[in-house]
C-alpha cells in the first residue's frame, strides 16, 4: 500500500483501544486517512477518539451526530464468551455477548448507512470470526453471534451493491491480542499452544497482518468484491 493510499478518506473504527481495532485504526492512518476511533474505554492514540457504548441506541446516534460523513465503517467491537457451553451460559451473557458483537453492528451501520447511500459510495467491513464459519472458534454465544454477523454482512451487501455501498467481512482465526491473552498465561500457556499445533500454518498471527487485509479491502482494488467474508486464519477452517 502506498503511503497515501487513503489521502481524503475518513474512517471510523470500533473497538479501537486494543487488539485488531486498534491495529486497523493505525493501519488507516498510515496511508492518510482521518480516522476515528470509538471505544467503551478511553483510547490513548495520535487520532481522534470518542468513548462511546455502540451496543447503545442514544449513544450511537450522539455518535454519528458528532462525527458525520464517513467513507469506511469498520465494525470491529467485540467481546468473547470464554468458550461456554449452553449449560454454562446464562441469558443475560448471551444478551452481553450479542449486544456487543451483533447489536453493535446494528446500529452502527443504520446510523451511517444512510449518508453513504446519500453520496453513492461507501465501505463497510464487519468483523466476523472463523467461530462464525464452523464451530468450536468460541463458546454457544459468541459462535451464534458471528454467524449472524456472517449473515448480516451478505444480505447487506445483496441490499445496497446497487447504491454504491461495498460490504465485506473478515473471518479472523487465532490473533495474538490481548482479547486472547488467557490463552497465552493460563496454565502456562497450553492454549495457546494447542491452537497453534491445530492451525495448519503452526502459529497465531499479528493483528497488523488483519489491518493489512481491511487495507486492500477497503481499496479501490477490490471494490468488485462484496459480500465475501475472508478467512485469514492460517488454514483453521480448510481442515
Amino acid at each position: 500500500m502506498t503511503e497515501q493510499k487513503f489521502k481524503g478518506k475518513k474512517v471510523l473504527v470500533t473497538g479501537a483501544a486494543s487488539g485488531i481495532g486498534q491495529a486497523q485504526a493505525h493501519a488507516f492512518l498510515q496511508a492518510g486517512a482521518e480516522v476515528i476511533g470509538v471505544d467503551l474505554q478511553e483510547i490513548t492514540a495520535n487520532f481522534k477518539t470518542i468513548v462511546c457504548d455502540v451496543s447503545c441506541p442514544e449513544k450511537v446516534a450522539q455518535l454519528a451526530a458528532q462525527v458525520g460523513k464517513i467513507d469506511i465503517l469498520l465494525n470491529t467491537a467485540g467481546q468473547l464468551d470464554d468458550y461456554r457451553t449452553m449449560e454454562d451460559t446464562n441469558f443475560s451473557l448471551w444478551k452481553k455477548i450479542l449486544a456487543t458483537n451483533l447489536d453493535s453492528m446494528f446500529l452502527m451501520t443504520s446510523a451511517f448507512l444512510p449518508q453513504m447511500k446519500q453520496q453513492k459510495s461507501g465501505v463497510i467491513i464487519n468483523m466476523a470470526s472463523v467461530a462464525g464459519l464452523v464451530a468450536g472458534g468460541g463458546g454457544i454465544a459468541y459462535t451464534a453471534s458471528k454467524h449472524a454477523i456472517v449473515g448480516f454482512t451478505k444480505q447487506l451487501a445483496l441490499d445496497e451493491a446497487q447504491h454504491g455501498i461495498q460490504v465485506a467481512g473478515i473471518a479472523p482465526g487465532a490473533i495474538d491480542t490481548p482479547m486472547n491473552a488467557k490463552d497465552f498465561t493460563e496454565n502456562n500457556g497450553e492454549m495457546a499452544k494447542w491452537v497453534a499445533e491445530e492451525t495448519p500454518a503452526k502459529r497465531w498471527a499479528k493483528p497488523e497482518e488483519v489491518a493489512e487485509l481491511t487495507l486492500f479491502l477497503a481499496s479501490p482494488e477490490s471494490s468488485y468484491l462484496t459480500g465475501a467474508v475472508v478467512p485469514i486464519d492460517g488454514g483453521w477452517t480448510i481442515r
